[in-house]
């Protein structure tokens, strides 16, 4: 019993810092997925079509546009500024990933995810490695779900434009 209530109690000055930990952790990803992707617009667009769910120009438009929304949630996480705002998206962006490449697998396509570079089909020969894919990103979106549960953290424009440090109780 003692020790249960010792680990609870350490729990409120560990939290924050477990919240600043996923928030650069998912700011480093968003960065250099779109900074990947960003000098290739056309590639990305490819990538996106490779998944065969959209006609071919809305699947180019939304890759051209995906590392533009990568990059700058990345800053908006880097800066923690609107933290559970980009932290929401970002949930909402991993989970249409995983079902992008959930469905790739399901259909028996042989892409590559091109969350960090240009993806697209496979040469032939090569097998995709969807399961590791979606297991990383399951992680990512663990770190989201930190920080929509705990968004306010240590070093933050979100914190310094609240004036206060975060509580034991938040309830943001």
């Amino acid at each position: 019993m003692i020790v249960t209530a010792k680990r609870s109690a350490r729990w409120p000055a560990v939290r924050p810092w477990v919240s600043t930990a996923a928030r650069l952790g998912l700011a480093a990803v968003w960065l250099i997925a779109g900074g990947a992707k960003v000098g290739d617009l056309a590639a990305s667009g490819r990538a996106v079509n490779a998944y065969q769910v959209m006609p071919y120009d809305l699947a180019t438009a939304i890759g051209a546009a995906l590392p533009f929304v990568e990059l700058a949630l990345g800053v908006l996480l880097l800066l923690g500024l609107a933290t559970r705002l980009a932290a929401g998206v970002s949930a909402a962006l991993l989970v249409v990933f995983i079902a992008g490449i959930a469905s790739a697998w399901a259909r028996g396509l042989a892409i590559d995810c091109g969350c960090f570079g240009s993806g697209g089909q496979l040469a032939a020969g090569r097998s995709p490695s969807y399961l590791p894919e979606i297991l990383r990103d399951l992680g990512f979106l663990a770190l989201a779900g930190i920080l929509l549960a705990w968004p306010r953290t240590p070093v933050s424009v979100d914190g310094w434009l609240a004036g206060e440090p975060p509580t034991e109780d938040e309830d943001e």
